[in-house]
């Protein structure tokens, strides 16, 4: 299939994961519609992970898979960023009903010296609901050393050693591989993530179906745990910086890193254009919207996702609307430059993600 390619924008696959932290958020509170009956924890937007490639489910492409057109046609799905043989990003909307497992993801060199895969996952979340008193464990207590944690993690006395940090609806927290994390109950979340499934959990139970484990398998996943575990990161949540863009139009830069950026653009009475160079994966936090790139224009309904081609160039949306923008960042053009003209300091734009210091 490495003939020509004319692009629109892809309506993909989108698996959906019923784990037992799942509830009725995604139908009930954002209006995404044609879910399976109970509770749904989450549903991967754009994801090209082994044993879960999406496929295109519409149009002249339909039943390509997402990495068979990065094999065949890189350029014009991502542009020129640099890339693997697989899309690098993976997007999520995560139902926190009740409280994930505490897990972590490896970082880059642990996946490659522990799991013998090119890269681990650095991930955000960008937090669209939260009840009141919504917290994360995110991080380990400074001084804590693997014994404690070892001990901590048995004993599943997890404040003794970990971060609880209060969220609410519109931050966003940016974790690096290695960091040991959870969040809910009652928090809905947009992730964006390296394109990973690797992880390590601390629980008694099967995160699938709330299964006991046996104690030998329990303790043989903490040791996998501890080590790929970094005691260094210790996020915070970041309400995001906005940039001007019209009267009409809110550009707010939520987070950014070498592996992705995510952005959030709220619009009145306008058309929101957005340029790119870079597939952009456009998933809707608002009302249905209707949205034009190339010669394609269709609806993109509440918790649903586009990903666009880089190839398509630019990309229109009828406001009123309330989306989320993930991308591959040139991360001095596309964050640095404009943060900073819009009147930035660094050490704020910094705390956006890494590699901004």
């Amino acid at each position: 299939m490495r003939g020509l390619v004319v692009w629109y924008p892809l309506r993909l696959t989108t698996p959906v994961r019923q784990h037992v932290f799942g509830g009725g958020a995604l139908a009930g509170r954002l209006g995404r519609t044609g879910l399976p009956e109970g509770p749904v924890a989450e549903t991967w937007e754009v994801g090209d992970v082994d044993g879960e490639e999406a496929t295109v489910a519409e149009g002249p492409l339909a039943g390509q898979s997402l990495r068979g057109l990065m094999a065949d046609h890189s350029h014009g799905l991502l542009g020129d960023r640099p890339h693997g043989p697989h899309f690098p990003l993976l997007t999520k909307f995560v139902d926190a009903a009740r409280p994930l497992p505490v897990h972590l993801h490896p970082d880059d060199a642990t996946a490659r010296e522990l799991e013998g895969e090119s890269h681990g996952k650095t991930e955000a979340w960008h937090v669209l609901d939260a009840m009141p008193g919504a917290t994360a464990l995110v991080g380990t207590r400074p001084g804590v050393d693997r014994e404690q944690l070892r001990r901590a993690l048995l004993a599943q006395e997890f404040d003794s050693v970990m971060r609880r940090l209060p969220l609410r609806a519109g931050q966003t927290v940016y974790v690096p591989g290695g960091t040991l994390h959870s969040f809910g109950p009652g928090t809905l979340v947009y992730e964006i993530e390296q394109a990973s499934d690797l992880q390590q959990h601390a629980m008694p139970w099967r995160m699938e179906d709330g299964a006991p484990l046996d104690e030998r398998e329990r303790t043989a996943n903490i040791e996998r745990l501890l080590e790929e575990w970094r005691p260094d990161p210790r996020p915070v949540p970041h309400p995001g910086l906005s940039v001007p863009h019209g009267d009409a139009v809110t550009r707010t830069v939520l987070c950014a890193g070498p592996y992705f950026a995510l952005e959030r653009w709220t619009v009145g009475a306008a058309r929101l254009t957005r340029a790119f160079t870079t597939a952009q994966i456009l998933s809707n936090a608002g009302a249905p919207v209707t949205v034009a790139a190339g010669g394609w224009t269709g609806r993109l309904d509440p918790a649903r996702t586009l990903l666009l081609p880089a190839a398509l160039g630019e990309v229109r949306v009828e406001g009123p609307a309330d989306v989320l923008f993930g991308y591959v960042p040139d991360l001095e053009a596309d964050i640095r430059a404009p943060l900073t003209a819009a009147g930035h300091g660094a050490p704020a734009i910094a705390a956006l993600g890494e590699g901004l210091g």
